[in-house]
């Protein structure tokens, strides 16, 4: 919980946000069928959408601006 790859904290937190009781049982019954193929739980929360609030424009594509456009995780 609370991580990606290297990267700690609860701002790494993997999320699902609904907007409505459909999208909530759709993320849910994603998650419980995808379980299956972990032997860990999987810890992605599924919460109510709130109100959001758009990243600075110096954050947006942040890898492809770099010329690191893809994920080194494996």
């Amino acid at each position: 919980m609370n991580r990606q790859g290297p990267d700690v904290g609860a701002q790494y937190r993997s999320a699902i946000f609904f907007h409505s009781p459909e999208q909530e049982a759709a993320a849910k019954a994603s998650r419980e069928k995808a379980q299956s193929r972990f032997r860990n739980k999987i810890v992605t929360e599924i919460t109510p959408a709130s109100e959001f609030y758009r990243a600075e424009d110096y954050h947006q594509q942040y890898l492809e601006k770099r010329g690191l456009a893809h994920c080194s995780i494996r």
